[in-house]
């Protein structure tokens, strides 16, 4: 019986599962099955710290999100709710500590700064993971609010109304913020020897 009331909850929405989770631990537990691996990786992009580290952050993460689900927006999507709580407690451990770490990349990192590079029309004259190392120092350079809008758009596939809601910020920003940020990638990219390929 247990089981079919499990397989029940999967079937709703993020959204009909924040709710229900309010009153049920299983639906939440639903909810942090699916964006696990989702938000590991969201963490690692925006901080560069390792795996074990990235996890801590998420566990706390959930833990407020857990805490304060009375106060998700219904008018608003799970994933940007969640998305937000996650950031900001990656911003909050980062400050605490006085220098931003540095982490190891392994596969699915390089693939998916791979992924970025050709996203953003870049190319480099190097072998696949030194440009993967190449694009993580050029993510690094950009002023947090860039590489936020950036990650969020191609990496995380999010659409401007969900960016606005995880950065509380208009839509109209949004779209200024990803215009400047590309352009000022564009300067750092070529810097670190990577070129735009449609040039």
């Amino acid at each position: 019986m247990a089981q079919h009331q499990d397989e029940n909850l999967v079937k709703n929405t993020d959204e009909a599962l924040a709710v229900l989770a309010v009153t049920d631990q299983r639906a939440f537990a639903v909810l942090v099955d699916r964006y696990q691996s989702k938000l590991l990786r969201f963490i690692r992009t925006i901080s560069n710290v390792r795996y074990e580290e990235a996890e801590d952050i998420l566990q706390e993460a959930f833990i407020k999100s857990y805490r304060n689900l009375n106060s998700f927006d219904e008018t608003q999507t799970f994933s940007a709710w969640i998305y937000r709580i996650v950031r900001n407690e990656t911003i909050s451990h980062y400050r605490k500590r006085s220098v931003r770490p540095e982490g190891h990349m392994d596969q699915e990192d390089e693939e998916m700064l791979d992924r970025f590079a050709h996203q953003m029309n870049i190319a480099a004259e190097a072998e696949k993971a030194e440009e993967a190392v190449t694009v993580r120092k050029a993510l690094d350079e950009l002023d947090p609010k860039y590489r936020d809008v950036l990650i969020l758009q191609f990496l995380e596939e999010k659409d401007y109304k969900e960016i606005s809601d995880i950065l509380h910020i208009p839509m109209g920003t949004v779209a200024t913020r990803i215009n400047r940020a590309k352009e000022r990638f564009k300067v750092i990219a070529k810097k670190h020897g990577l070129h735009y390929s449609y040039e």
